[in-house]
């Protein structure tokens, strides 16, 4: 596939746009919610737990259909995407409303609403995500431009995660869902009028074949790929789960400070996507992300050590992280589109990987809560507890289990580096714009 010129800040922005509201409720699906529902509830941990291990896995399981549905309607016509699109975009804004403002508070019946509308919730949000990510990978190029494809999204939804942040402790639940409904219905807008993928004639992007859906799995460079994004979405899955409960019973921090380390966190990843994009030109997309995986456990590691009064170290820590935090949200899905482009499939067949990027995501994410929130449990920790066993399991639960899972996924990666079969197309300089 030929590069393009390089984007301009108009096109970049029209199609990054609906990155912002699609992380905005990211941040209180698989953060906020847990933690609302065990406080304001009293939904036992053991319980959430089950529930959000049940509904991601269900979730995650109907990802790779959604990216064969994806695959379907490009094979139409981009305009059938948007169509979609926004169809998904109105049962996201309806789902999320619902999850966080039940109509029911009996512990049976509020479970059994919770599951109900994350099953929904969940749908709608993966149909819309590989629906958008696609389109970008669709968009091809090399290396650098595919990153900057990569980064305009992630950066708009670094913006996103960052309002969602702070705006339940400034404003209020209601008015964080009245802020994600109206930059979901601009984000919509705007990538009606974002660069459109090339067309590719129906009989080259057919997508009928049930074979299309385990196209993926027949790639090697897509499995040794997807096995390092796991490991590393475990290690960063798992303080995302837990980063409320270690901030008010292990840091014992006021409320009001909650926001500065969540904003820190975010604003610092969106400040450091242009960095990244700097070292990706020198040293290649899968190098660059070794980088960030080594700063990221020098950094985090520090928060195993840190209790009652170091709020001020822990905003450090976030600051740091996040900048490794970068990395992360820019490369891997950069590398995913070298990968689909190396083995012919692009134009074609980018729902189908993507739909198992997702669920690995989503896999990711069900077995953080479904386990670390039981384990804590069974190791005597609850929220609110002073007691220092608890205390120690949610700071070893935290701090040190994703460091040793980060570690695995550096290793896992070098292994790439060393095989290089991931990393480039050809050198930066002489494709870069």
């Amino acid at each position: 596939m030929t590069s393009r010129p390089r984007w301009s800040a108009r096109e970049g922005l029209a199609y990054g746009l609906l990155g912002l509201p699609l992380a905005f409720v990211a941040l209180p699906l698989y953060v906020l919610l847990p933690h609302h529902y065990a406080r304001a509830f009293g939904m036992p941990l053991a319980t959430l737990g089950t529930v959000l291990l049940a509904a991601r896995l269900l979730d995650a399981l109907t990802d790779p259909w959604l990216g064969r549905l994806s695959d379907r309607l490009f094979a139409r016509s981009t305009r059938a995407v948007l169509a979609v699109g926004g169809l998904s975009a109105l049962v996201l804004a309806l789902g999320l409303t619902g999850l966080f403002f039940p109509p029911v508070r009996s512990p049976d019946a509020l479970t059994a609403w919770a599951l109900a509308c994350l099953l929904v919730t969940y749908a709608a949000y993966s149909q819309l995500g590989i629906a958008h990510q696609a389109w970008g990978a669709r968009l091809g190029g090399d290396e650098l431009q595919r990153s900057r494809i990569v980064a305009w999204r992630e950066g708009a939804a670094l913006v996103g995660v960052v309002l969602a942040s702070v705006l339940p402790s400034l404003w209020g639940l209601p008015a964080m869902l009245g802020v994600f409904a109206a930059t979901l219905v601009l984000g919509w807008l705007a990538w009606a009028r974002a660069p459109r993928p090339a067309a590719v004639p129906r009989a080259a992007g057919a997508v009928a074949s049930g074979a299309s859906l385990w196209r993926p799995w027949a790639r090697p460079a897509f499995r040794r790929l997807l096995a390092v994004f796991m490991l590393n979405g475990i290690a960063s899955a798992v303080p995302a789960t837990l980063v409320l409960f270690f901030v008010q019973d292990r840091l014992q921090v006021p409320p009001v400070q909650e926001p500065l380390f969540l904003g820190a966190y975010f604003l610092c990843a969106a400040l450091s996507i242009p960095l990244w994009l700097r070292a990706v030109a020198r040293w290649g997309l899968a190098a660059t992300w070794l980088i960030g995986m080594g700063l990221a456990v020098a950094v985090f590691a520090w928060t195993a050590g840190l209790g009652v009064g170091d709020g001020a170290a822990f905003l450090g820590v976030c600051a740091l992280s996040g900048i490794a935090l970068g990395t992360d949200l820019a490369l891997p899905g950069a590398l995913l589109a070298g990968v689909i482009e190396r083995q012919g499939d692009s134009g074609q067949h980018e729902g189908a990987y993507l739909g198992w990027w997702h669920f690995a995501a989503k896999l990711n994410l069900a077995l953080a809560a479904g386990l670390a929130l039981p384990l804590l449990d069974g190791l005597g920790y609850q929220p609110g507890t002073r007691s220092p066993e608890g205390l120690q399991a949610l700071g070893w639960a935290y701090a040190v289990l994703p460091c040793g899972l980060k570690l695995l996924a550096a290793a896992a990666l070098y292994g790439l580096i060393l095989r290089r079969p991931v990393p480039t197309d050809r050198p930066l300089s002489q494709g870069a714009p």
